[in-house]
């Protein structure tokens, strides 16, 4: 955890994993955890791979049910979402909404990832139960934002992303919607510029 804190992914995996043997030779039900944590830290380094063999780990230890089920089945679709696995991260997003139905991170990225696929009522869908569960979300905000763009609706795209800012003026989220808000102003001006010619 001390490397985790100070963002040592690689470290704080070894680590986790060398714990997670040690707790399953000992039969310690922890060691589902452990794998667990190891495959987050493997994922913060963009291994993603390597990520999907801690959670699958984890998985087999047989121990998780429910909610914690659900979360390590959301853990997984994360992993796969980059591994390019898109067909098996949708079945594992699935999986997370029936056994932890009311975790906002669950839609929010099922939206993001029907968004990317073109499946927009999908995604529509999904990022309105984010948005119900986690109204005051600025990541919410900014995919519901992206979705809205995708579809051509551009004056609630242009609400998300200001509401996205407004949530959390500071940080990459609000600079991902001030961004977005500034390429639709001058596609907005260019498209009036184009209209005013005789």
């Amino acid at each position: 955890f001390a490397y985790a804190k100070e963002g040592r992914w690689a470290a704080a995996a070894d680590a986790f994993v060398s714990a997670a043997r040690d707790a399953e030779l000992a039969r310690d039900k922890r060691a589902a955890n452990l794998w667990t944590q190891a495959g987050n830290a493997m994922l913060a380094t963009g291994d993603a791979d390597k990520a999907l063999t801690y959670f699958d780990a984890a998985m087999a230890q047989g121990v998780a049910q429910g909610l914690l089920l659900g979360e390590l089945h959301l853990d997984r679709a994360r992993a796969l979402v980059v591994a390019g696995q898109t067909d098996a991260a949708e079945i594992a997003l699935a999986e997370a909404h029936k056994l932890a139905p009311e975790d906002p991170l669950a839609w929010l990225l099922s939206a993001t990832l029907a968004r990317r696929l073109g499946k927009l009522e999908r995604a529509q869908a999904d990022i309105d139960i984010a948005a119900r569960l986690a109204p005051h979300d600025p990541e919410v905000a900014l995919e519901a934002g992206n979705i809205a763009a995708s579809a051509g609706k551009y004056d609630v795209a242009r609400r998300n992303w200001t509401q996205a800012i407004e949530i959390r003026p500071e940080g990459p989220i609000a600079k991902t919607a001030r961004g977005h808000l500034s390429e639709l102003d001058r596609a907005e001006a260019e498209t009036a510029e184009t209209a005013a010619k005789p």
